[in-house]
């Protein structure tokens, strides 16, 4: 299973993004990812890429589960692509269909753009210049299945070889460390990632967590920072830095963070955790000022 945080990371996508698609009823809004749900909101978002709109996403779906009775996930057992009309085909039975209109079309779609799931490339076969970014993708696919995350390692190692300033490859390593509890080399690749790339806030926020997970909470706070203020929308700054500021006991700077993550996730299941953090502390000052105003 993969967490929010694993796939946010893989697909490239924000948590915005993925807000919106919970909201538009394309996938369920949980906290836990199969390898199947990867796949599936990968597609979702190169559609979404090729401007298709998230709610005729959703009725070509449906539309498409009704044609073809018995298929239970269109995105998955199917072949789909963006038609003219920034509607959805599915290739089915060797005809390319338009559920919603209902109608079959013509396959003059070219081939880059057909959704498919990640392919694993061949670095033997790419040229020079570009084994750095052939290796890079091969990790990626590598990486999302876990019997096969040593080997994700040993490439993401090759990126750095043909390029020691690939931020993303430091950020990917450090997480695969980072996972394994090996935190001072996730430490490592995740400083290296901001040596590369000093606006990367995904970079502070991935430091901020091994800061955090290794006792050095004032440092994390410092690191959650930094990301926030690169990407003020971060929703999981937000969250990991108000948790911060409950360890060292200071809740109403807390309360701040809990309070903007709630309105950046207004429906998912860790913001029904920060509503009761907020209720909890506006609840003790409540209780303190009436303390302090009754020994007065």
């Amino acid at each position: 299973m993969y967490s929010r945080t694993d796939l946010l990371r893989i697909l490239h996508v924000t948590p915005r993004q993925l807000g919106n698609w919970e909201r538009a009823g394309l996938i369920a809004a949980t906290t836990a990812y199969s390898f199947a749900d990867l796949l599936k909101i990968k597609k979702v978002r190169d559609l979404c890429a090729m401007r298709v709109r998230p709610t005729v996403i959703r009725q070509s779906l449906e539309a498409m589960q009704q044609a073809a009775s018995g298929m239970a996930n269109p995105l998955l057992d199917a072949g789909v692509s963006s038609t003219n009309h920034h509607r959805i085909a599915f290739r089915h039975g060797g005809k390319l269909l338009e559920p919603i209109a209902g109608q079959f079309v013509m396959d003059f779609a070219a081939p880059e753009k057909v959704v498919t799931s990640t392919p694993i490339p061949t670095p033997d076969s790419a040229p020079q210049a570009n084994e750095a970014a052939v290796w890079f993708a091969r990790g990626i696919a590598l990486e999302e299945d876990p019997a096969t995350q040593t080997a994700a390692l040993a490439a993401y190692q090759k990126v750095i070889q043909f390029d020691s300033s690939h931020a993303a490859a430091h950020i990917n390593l450090g997480t695969l460390y980072y996972n394994r509890q090996d935190f001072t080399l996730a430490e490592k690749h995740y400083r290296a990632a901001l040596q590369a790339d000093p606006r990367y806030a995904l970079a502070y926020f991935d430091l901020g967590n091994v800061l955090d997970e290794t006792g050095r909470v004032q440092e994390a706070i410092q690191t959650y920072k930094m990301a926030i203020q690169l990407a003020p929308t971060y929703a999981d700054a937000h969250y990991n830095l108000a948790l911060a500021y409950e360890k060292t006991r200071e809740p109403r700077k807390a309360l701040k963070h809990w309070q903007t993550y709630t309105k950046l996730d207004t429906a998912g299941p860790w913001s029904v955790h920060a509503r009761n953090q907020i209720q909890r502390i506006l609840q003790a000052d409540g209780l303190k000022l009436v303390h302090s105003q009754g020994k007065r």
